[in-house]
């Protein structure tokens, strides 16, 4: 049973009992102020601060955001939810309500009301927002009730929507997708006879279009550029030549005999000074690496090695606790 609060006040304040209908109830035999009682009223909260002022404010439109929230029921969300919403934008506007500006609060307050709501819905219509910019809210709030029916919007369609609601007619078609479409779990239930489906399945079936693999992958290749130029700038003039011209041209690479021509030696010793200049950048690419890996590991940022003396002691310091002043 839906229960009233005795306050010092003559209006009833409503103690929710889990109905929904029981609260209506109460709130619709809140009876109605007057234009010069709330003009008293919103003087004495704007000039006073008076806080029973604006509890009578806001007692004696409850009925108004009722009846908002009641519009905005098939967006399939709870009406208890809308009407909680409501409220808030009720109270934001008592608050900010200026009776100066002679305009009654039910005009005032009904445009907070639906803002709230609107917010509301936006947050919790789908697990992702679908409308962030202004057109966009203008879309979602209209463009299904300008529909003439449950099929698509046609191209004559859309750019009649489009001039109405001043959008543009891109912004129609994205938001018809968007509202057209429905939230999908990215794995699906094991029950789900459409679970083969999902996107876990499409999405991942590419491991190296991971993102942190994509990431590593480039991270390589740039390291892998940078110890190449180096281990070439290790390389004598004559050994840089040959392996410039044989292996790191895009096309029509040089052959033994061309450069054994122009260095005046046999192809057989270019051949040489060409596996020597490969094992040697072989050592320093590898050696660079290594040294790369090592700075990674050990550096501040990495956070996966601390200080010398946080590090587990090992070998002979380990076993005879040298070094260990807490031991001694």
């Amino acid at each position: 049973m839906q229960s009233t609060m005795a306050l010092p006040m003559t209006l009833p304040a409503p103690i929710s009992a889990g109905s929904i209908q029981a609260y209506i109830q109460a709130v619709n035999r809140m009876p109605l102020l007057s234009a010069q009682t709330e003009r008293a009223l919103a003087l004495r909260l704007r000039e006073h601060d008076d806080l029973e002022a604006a509890r009578e404010l806001v007692l004696s439109h409850l009925r108004l955001v009722v009846a908002v929230a009641r519009g905005y029921l098939g967006y399939g969300l709870p009406h208890a939810d809308l009407i909680q919403e409501g409220n808030i934008g009720l109270m934001k506007a008592v608050k900010r309500f200026d009776p100066s500006h002679n305009v009654r609060l039910v005009s005032f307050a009904i445009h907070w009301i639906k803002a709230e709501i609107h917010e509301y819905i936006l947050r919790n219509w789908r697990l992702v927002k679908v409308a962030t910019t202004k057109a966009q809210r203008k879309l979602f709030f209209n463009l299904r009730s300008m529909k003439q029916g449950p099929a698509p919007l046609t191209a004559a369609e859309v750019k009649q929507v489009a001039a109405t609601l001043k959008v543009k007619p891109e912004e129609v078609t994205e938001m018809q997708t968007r509202l057209s479409g429905r939230d999908i779990g990215f794995e699906a239930d094991d029950s789900d006879e459409e679970a083969t489906y999902a996107p876990v399945h499409y999405l991942a079936a590419d491991p190296d279009a991971e993102p942190s693999r994509v990431l590593e992958a480039a991270q390589e290749q740039k390291l892998g550029a940078a110890g190449l130029q180096d281990a070439l700038a290790a390389l004598d003039p004559r050994s840089r030549r040959i392996v410039q011209a044989r292996w790191l041209k895009e096309k029509d690479g040089a052959t033994l005999h061309e450069l054994a021509a122009e260095f005046k030696v046999s192809a057989e010793r270019i051949r040489q000074l060409e596996a020597k200049a490969f094992e040697r950048m072989k050592r320093l690419m590898t050696a660079q690496g290594s040294r790369r890996r090592r700075q990674a590991s050990f550096s501040p940022r990495a956070g996966r090695a601390g200080p010398a003396r946080d590090r587990p002691r090992c070998g002979r310091a380990a076993r005879t606790g040298v070094g260990a002043p807490a031991d001694r």
